[in-house]
């Protein structure tokens, strides 16, 4: 009975990533008065240090297997901000990661997790990190009211996209396949891939202010810079107008939707929900080793490998 309750837990928690993944999570945080930081240690090591790893460096004993790495929350870079670029994220920002996920990648939307709990693993992720006790947040980049798309939009976008280097890294046709694409790499020496923009979803989110968002802040500890001194609001609106008008395919989706490494984050996610419905505290905890040989047998079986 354990184990059947075990495998319905996994199963609702894929409907509910698949209608979050569908539908667009873009609710405007509420923040919890008194966060508790020990529930967000809690929280954090049951559910995303078997990535991230118990220090936050991103050295999680499932890293290994992912193509794209966790983030290594020590060095206080995040990539998806409303902050400038080199600048630390707000918590809003940071929240809506946790919240959101990130497409294509192992991050799944973690609302199997209350607001309390989502909240207190912002607050916990930025012990990680001295930036975050000697340097304040700077204000967010103002997004500036979506224009109506036309062709005359679309036209100055390509000419932006060409004038700003992008065919280097994502190709001339945007298929990520530039002359510099397999030079690339992070500030931790990992390989990085530059994205295919022909193909949806984005990692950056599901609405053209989440593109515009990231050409105005750039990618912290990536190649990809900030645009918002080198180019006005109009022609970064331009851009994501022509970006959108190259992104015509699907990416192939697998098991409920998934894209790419979803569907491997989705695995990560069902082990160590099931260990903790074995009577364990997740991956890292002791009672991670409780999900014995058939029950390991049965999740394989449920997920294809």
């Amino acid at each position: 009975m354990t184990k059947l309750l075990a495998v319905t837990s996994g199963l609702l928690l894929i409907l509910g990533l698949f209608f979050v993944y569908e539908s667009g999570y873009d609710q405007a945080p509420v923040v919890q008065a008194g966060v508790d930081i020990k529930l967000g240690e809690r929280v954090y090591l049951e559910n995303c240090a078997t990535c991230h790893g118990q220090k936050g460096d991103g050295k999680g004993p499932e890293a290994h297997r992912l193509k794209t790495k966790p983030r290594d929350f020590t060095t206080g870079n995040y990539k998806f901000r409303s902050t400038p670029s080199g600048s630390l994220p707000l918590d809003d920002d940071i929240f809506r990661s946790i919240s959101r996920g990130v497409r294509t990648t192992s991050m799944l939307a973690q609302l199997h997790l209350s607001e309390k709990e989502r909240w207190a693993v912002t607050k916990y992720l930025k012990t990680f990190s001295e930036r975050f006790k000697s340097e304040k947040s700077l204000k967010p980049i103002s997004i500036q009211t979506k224009p109506s798309f036309s062709a005359e939009l679309v036209a100055l976008g390509k000419v932006m996209y060409e004038e700003a280097g992008y065919g280097q890294c994502h190709g001339p046709r945007g298929r990520g396949d530039g002359s510099s694409a397999n030079e690339l790499k992070e500030e931790s020496g990992n390989p990085i891939v530059p994205a295919n923009l022909t193909l949806k979803p984005f990692k950056s989110g599901p609405n053209p202010e989440d593109l515009y968002r990231t050409v105005s802040t750039g990618l912290n500890g990536t190649p990809m810079p900030s645009y918002a001194d080198s180019l006005t609001a109009r022609d970064r609106w331009a851009f994501v107008s022509y970006v959108l008008s190259i992104a015509t395919r699907d990416r192939p989706r697998g098991m409920m939707g998934l894209v790419e490494e979803e569907v491997e984050g989705m695995r990560i996610d069902m082990r160590a929900a099931m260990a903790r419905m074995m009577g364990g505290r997740g991956m890292m905890g002791r009672g991670g080793g409780m999900m014995d040989r058939n029950m390991r047998d049965m999740m394989k079986d449920m997920m294809g490998r």
